[in-house]
């Protein structure tokens, strides 16, 4: 049952964030739609139930609390205090390290987790991780230059 979840989760989390980062442009759609994103925090959190109670391998609610971890960063920069973090890495880069850092550990253990169980699956999920990952590098916010 937790591979499962896992890997639902890692495939929903993963189509989240491209559609989040092809429209991040159109911040009326962002704003009207990308709140559901943090719903993803109940099923985390009932898969670290589920590690607990099927007494699975600990590295599944390590990379759980990881995505929970990054999900709380997200919204505490993005909707609690409106930081934009983004689009000046010099002067915000105290910011942007540990959310960089949760991002990529979150994606590496959606596709590991997954991998360990099933390739077909983890070759899905790193498929989507890469896809992902070049429409957020497009897509990025870059910074404007000064007049």
């Amino acid at each position: 049952m937790l591979e499962n979840l896992f890997f639902i989760l890692g495939i929903v989390n993963n189509l989240f964030l491209i559609i989040i980062f092809l429209v991040r442009n159109k911040m009326a759609v962002l704003k009207r739609i990308g709140w559901i994103y943090f719903l993803l925090a109940i099923p985390a959190a009932y898969g670290i139930f589920l590690v607990i109670k099927e007494n699975k391998a600990v590295q599944y609610a390590i990379f759980l609390g990881i995505f929970l971890a990054f999900l709380a960063i997200e919204g505490l920069y993005d909707y609690i205090l409106k930081i934009d973090f983004r689009t000046n890495f010099k002067k915000n880069w105290k910011l942007l390290i540990p959310y960089l850092i949760l991002y990529y550990a979150m994606s590496y253990g959606f596709i590991v987790m997954v991998w360990k169980t099933s390739l077909i699956g983890g070759a899905v999920m790193f498929a989507l991780v890469i896809i992902q990952i070049l429409i957020n590098i497009i897509t990025h916010p870059r910074k404007r230059k000064e007049q």
